[in-house]
């Protein structure tokens, strides 16, 4: 396929029915380690897709989030494979990890899992340009994002939006006043025509992969039509977290083995101050309880 002006390459090989199960080949992993992201349609049938949404309006998913919270702004329902064993076996399913293998090693842990769901409300849902690494840093950078569409991404809607090549930036700022807000403050990457901006578009069923330092946002939903994600984000076995939470599913072994070593490569670590009794989170417990349970299965 041949790739348009400022859109990314597309790939359609995969299906969770298919016996074969495909990684990725040189170039495509050469292309996310340059561009800090890739995109797939076809990872999961739409037969599946049906069947997650079905399972997003389960009542313990629906009472992650208020009414008024779902039509006014976008939502991350977090924790949701300890909540249904649907997304249990798609965090692990071999369609996709296969694909992260070799960006991340073979041992595999997830950091946290989240529905996303943009409002049907039209003109509201913008989520600010970010790094995911300034909300939970670690010892190492090798983290990375898979977005599974529940419905198509498309620039009406809010599809993510990213900066070609920002993983190599480091850590850009997040903070106003010494506090951490959840907003890179350094504008010029995704508003200086010297930077290049892509629309990630996978159609339901279709994943994107990003690096936990990709710089990326979302703007409005001009649909009418919710628009509405499965995020998983993993890490390396080696990859200690910093700051941040602790949620039931982080530390979730999805693949290979834990092997208690920890790789410390990043040199000095800024980490998010958000205020309170505990400004820098509760991830000094490192384990989740839901995934205590399953790693012991």
């Amino acid at each position: 396929m041949i790739r348009e002006q400022g859109k990314p390459k597309i790939r359609g090989r995969v299906n969770m029915h298919n016996e074969q199960v495909v990684g990725l080949t040189d170039s495509e992993i050469q292309e996310y380690w340059q561009d800090g992201f890739l995109v797939f349609n076809d990872i999961i049938s739409q037969e599946e897709v049906e069947e997650l949404r079905q399972a997003c309006e389960k009542p313990q998913i629906l009472a992650l989030r208020s009414q008024q919270d779902y039509e006014t702004k976008t939502v991350h329902a977090l924790g949701i494979t300890s909540l249904h064993p649907i997304f249990l076996k798609l965090a692990k399913h071999p369609a996709i990890v296969e694909k992260i293998k070799p960006l991340l090693g073979p041992d595999i842990q997830l950091q946290h899992s989240k529905l996303a769901t943009k409002p049907p409300s039209r003109g509201v849902g913008v989520f600010p340009w970010h790094q995911d690494y300034a909300f939970y840093p670690h010892t190492n950078t090798d983290l990375l994002s898979v977005m599974i569409m529940l419905d198509d991404a498309t620039p009406e809607n809010g599809c993510m939006s990213m900066t070609k090549g920002s993983h190599k930036l480091g850590i850009l700022n997040h903070e106003v006043n010494g506090r951490f807000v959840a907003a890179c403050q350094e504008s010029k990457y995704w508003t200086n025509p010297a930077y290049e901006v892509v629309d990630i578009t996978p159609r339901a069923g279709g994943i994107s992969i990003h690096h936990a330092l990709t710089l990326h946002g979302s703007e409005a939903n001009l649909s009418g039509k919710p628009r509405r994600g499965i995020v998983f984000s993993y890490r390396s076995d080696d990859a200690q977290q910093l700051a941040d939470n602790t949620f039931d599913d982080t530390g979730l072994l999805i693949c290979g083995s834990n092997h208690g070593v920890v790789r410390c490569d990043v040199g000095l670590v800024k980490l998010p101050n958000r205020g309170g009794d505990t400004p820098f989170g509760s991830i000094w417990n490192q384990i989740g309880s839901f995934a205590a349970v399953e790693n012991k299965k």
